[in-house]
């Protein structure tokens, strides 16, 4: 307990010194924070969930950078911070707002309540880095109760290092990786007076762009969660990173393909396959199921080009930012589900994907998405896993089912981007490339078998070469296929 009081007081005595002139560079800990707040406060905001006439409760509303765009959807905004001199200000920027109201409180405070499912919207940006992680655990706990059921989290953190250029005598923030947050949350379970369970959904995970485009820094992470009914269906990304994509299967895999890499050939199809789309500087490129981020870092760093990278897995898109660290490119990550995103026309330069789209049942939609999204002379480029023409061996039917592919043949696939409205459509079967690949792969993996087992075990040694043998047989009878398909807008 005397812990954690000793911790609030670092933290109160940290915030009054670096609060005592109120403006919005103080707040933001930055020099540079009135351009940056240009950009990064109206991206923020076309994140939240829908908030139009709803309940909001802003924890760390500081000066009210925030509170006066809440105030002007919302029903009504609690906006709250633990220095008095801060909230006062807020109100005399925001008091006009009859919606509002103004609170001197700390999170962490057990005299702080509000009642059980009376809030729709619970908003933060940073405010968990300044707690204990004793505390961010008991606050979310809270949080999830205060919270109807439908109702939407959001919070933005520092994760890894500070972006800010101010200077400090001393700093007590914690710097957490993003994926202690991402388990707080994902593991609260809440039981209310009926005996109905309720959790929390991941409904998006990303990166603040401002700060990538601005600062090459992936640091600024901002999660969204739903409450739901724990019998609410978890779906693909559940399994996905239960089962398929699990921390340390994709730790396996890179062993595997590479440094970077979750996908076939690792950095040395990704050159050759980069250099078929001419990408010159300043370009936008889309990168769909972009794993752990090798093929996005290759691509902006060579080409200085900026990549959006997305991926269903939680656990992909960890991995992917722990690597952006210290890399300074213009690369964004985004936990999304492809079939349910959506970016404006002419977005995007190019949009790339490798082995990804064998997990989509309804290509032709995502296909006329892709092209949506695309400027116009952009281009499509995507490797995929495919199956021969005709009826799949009972084994091969029962491996894909098992997996939940979606699987065509080459010229099938091609078409399906003809049909979609793409022009110059290139789609090759690249099958004797992937077993060559395959091959090597499986080789490497072979003769350093004991430095394999050392870095995993033995039984996950067998699984790959298992695994490699069983795609080789699979691709060598001709009845998996691997293709290639460059196409234009």
């Amino acid at each position: 307990m005397a812990a954690l009081v000793e911790e609030r007081e670092i933290q109160k005595h940290y915030w009054m010194e670096h609060s005592a002139d109120l403006t919005v560079e103080a707040m933001m800990l930055d020099s540079k924070a009135s351009d940056l707040d240009k950009e990064e406060r109206p991206e923020v905001l076309s994140m939240l969930p829908p908030y139009e006439g709803k309940s909001v409760l802003e924890f760390g509303a500081g000066i009210g950078r925030f509170t006066g765009e809440l105030a002007k959807k919302a029903g009504q905004v609690i906006a709250l911070d633990f220095i008095e001199s801060v909230i006062k200000k807020n109100e005399s920027i925001n008091g006009h707002f009859k919606n509002v109201k103004f609170m001197c409180a700390d999170v962490t405070s057990p005299d702080l309540k509000f009642s059980e499912e009376s809030v729709d919207v619970i908003f933060s940006n940073w405010l968990l880095m300044y707690l204990s992680d004793t505390e961010v655990e008991g606050l979310a706990e809270r949080m999830v109760k205060w919270l109807k059921v439908g109702g939407y989290i959001f919070f933005r953190e520092s994760c890894f290092h500070q972006s800010g250029d101010s200077k400090r005598k001393y700093n007590p923030t914690h710097y957490r990786e993003p994926k202690f947050y991402t388990k707080v949350f994902k593991e609260i379970h809440t039981t209310d007076a009926s005996g109905n369970t309720f959790e929390l959904s991941l409904i998006g995970c990303k990166c603040i762009g401002a700060y990538v485009r601005n600062k090459k820094n992936q640091n600024q992470i901002c999660w969204i969660w739903e409450k739901v009914s724990s019998e609410h269906d978890k779906g693909f990304q559940r399994f996905l990173d239960n089962v398929q994509y699990k921390c340390r299967g994709i730790q396996r895999y890179e062993w595997v393909f590479g440094p970077g890499f979750v996908s076939t050939g690792g950095i040395e199809t990704t050159k050759e396959f980069v250099a078929k789309l001419d990408l010159q500087p300043g370009q936008k490129v889309l990168d769909v199921g972009c794993g752990i981020g090798g093929g996005d870092f290759y691509m902006a760093q060579n080409f200085d080009v900026e990549v959006v990278g997305i991926d269903l897995s939680i656990n992909m898109i960890s991995f992917a930012l722990e690597r952006s660290i210290g890399l300074k490119c213009a690369v964004e990550f985004e936990v999304a589900d492809c079939t349910k995103k959506s970016y404006p026309d002419n977005t995007f330069d190019v949009i790339y994907s490798r082995d990804t789209i064998l997990h989509i049942h309804d290509k032709p939609a995502l296909f006329r998405s892709f092209l949506r999204w695309l400027k116009p002379g952009g281009k499509v480029l995507i490797t995929d896993y495919c199956r021969s023409y005709g009826t799949p061996s009972s084994e091969f039917a029962e491996y894909i089912k098992q997996r939940g592919y979606d699987l065509h043949d080459v010229k099938a696939y091609g078409q399906m981007l003809r049909d979609a409205g793409f022009d110059e459509v290139i789609a090759e079967d690249r099958t004797d490339q992937f077993n060559q690949v395959l091959r090597r792969e499986l080789d490497a993996v072979e003769k350093d078998k004991d430095a394999f087992i050392h870095d995993f075990s033995e039984e996950d040694y067998n699984d790959i070469v298992d695994g490699w043998r069983a795609k080789l047989m699979r691709s060598s009878s001709g009845e998996q296929r691997w293709g290639l398909f460059i196409a234009k807008k």
